[in-house]
């Protein structure tokens, strides 16, 4: 049996001011490959990490669409999560 999974994390400081998306691609456990929208690249951790993130970053429209993600994925649903963690005592 083989694991293979994608994350995705929002985290917001001082409500929308500051916006991070991390996203995580994990298989069987290990993580290869990750983006980050502060470093605003894929980072490769594995050998086939690394080949993926190179084809990645190298795609320009990709790239602007994962760049933009902040906007139209993590602003777009702060309405929805913020209910459930931050008005919360």
């Amino acid at each position: 049996v083989f694991q293979n999974m994608q994350t995705t994390e929002c985290d917001f400081t001082n409500g929308t001011e500051k916006v991070r998306l991390v996203q995580r691609y994990i298989y069987n456990r290990q993580q290869y490959l990750m983006f980050d929208s502060d470093v605003g690249l894929h980072v490769g951790f594995t050998p086939f990490g690394e080949r993926c993130a190179k084809q990645a970053n190298s795609d320009p429209v990709f790239m602007e669409s994962r760049r933009t993600a902040v906007d139209w994925f993590c602003r777009h649903n702060y309405p929805i999560a913020a209910p459930f963690s931050v008005e919360r005592r």
